[in-house]
């Protein structure tokens, strides 16, 4: 990939996670609730303890970074990273209302980690890898600041099919406008769906011990299918990006044909829409 076209993409990455950073402020208890059980099991699986130095990449709005430095306690250390400084003010707000001192946000490219060689204990990173245009060159990166023995732990999504969350617009979506086919191995939320790409970007990293497991979560419990597109509007910058291009009339009919099929997935009183994710894990 051409430097221009990678600096394309890695601006459109940053413009719609930007355009969205309000709505994640608003909507970080339905997130972290939904996500919790994910940010769980991979600090289980990166064998924190206390006194342990942590790098986690695509922090957002602060998590698994957070819950991460309430694991390494007071002699331990983390560094939160992300690419789009708007999303982590509020994750430098959630550490200070949690009277969290052992941690620090940065604006970094996660494919340009200059940190020092062999200084983390253990690097995460919660779906963000997916989006990233090159992605082997922010696991090599891991790799080198990893110490030997280290832990990297992932999280990316798997196929449409098992994650109706995200895959339920876009579906919809396609009844009102053509919708891009990216090439395979393009950064888009699916591009890891396939387990068998994750592994192999490790192992091309230098990395060892490999394993993959997966993990269906509610992604988003809301009331109903009006509030599941609210959430959606707040929340979904990939979805929201193709959604914002459709004229007024197409945009009010997929509007309605979306809430109209969420409400098919409500259980009782509640909407919960689910998803699976793979986590991964490997070792330097």
């Amino acid at each position: 990939m051409n430097v221009a076209n990678k600096s394309e993409l890695k601006e459109k990455e940053r413009a719609n996670w930007a355009s969205v950073a309000a709505g994640w402020r608003r909507r970080d208890e339905l997130l972290r609730k939904g996500s919790a059980p994910v940010t769980e099991r991979m600090l289980d699986l990166a064998g924190l303890g206390p006194g342990q130095r942590v790098l986690d990449i695509a922090s957002g709005t602060g998590e698994p970074a957070i819950s991460a430095a309430q694991r390494v306690g007071p002699a331990g250390r983390v560094v939160g990273t992300d690419l789009v400084e708007e999303m982590l003010a509020h994750a430098r707000d959630k550490a200070a209302a949690a009277g969290l001192d052992n941690i620090e946000f940065r604006c970094v490219d996660g494919e340009a980690l200059e940190f020092e060689a062999g200084h983390f204990d253990a690097v995460t990173c919660r779906w963000g890898l997916m989006f990233m245009p090159e992605p082997g060159a922010c696991l090599e990166g891991v790799h080198r600041v990893l110490k030997p023995g280290g832990r990297v732990v992932l999280a990316c999504w798997a196929e449409p099919e098992r994650t109706p969350f995200v895959s339920l617009p876009m579906r919809i979506l396609g009844n009102y406008m053509e919708l891009p086919s990216p090439p395979p191995g393009a950064p888009g939320i699916f591009a890891f769906a396939d387990p068998d790409r994750l592994r192999g970007v490790l192992e091309q990293s230098g990395f060892g011990d490999i394993g993959i497991e997966a993990m269906e979560i509610d992604v988003m419990e809301v009331d109903d299918g009006a509030a599941y597109w609210a959430a959606l509007e707040d929340l979904a910058a990939p979805v929201m990006a193709l959604v914002n291009t459709l004229e007024q009339d197409a945009r009010a009919a997929f509007v309605d044909e979306l809430v109209r099929t969420a409400d098919g997935f409500k259980q009782g009183e509640r909407l919960r829409m689910p998803g699976t994710t793979w986590i991964a894990w490997a070792r330097r």
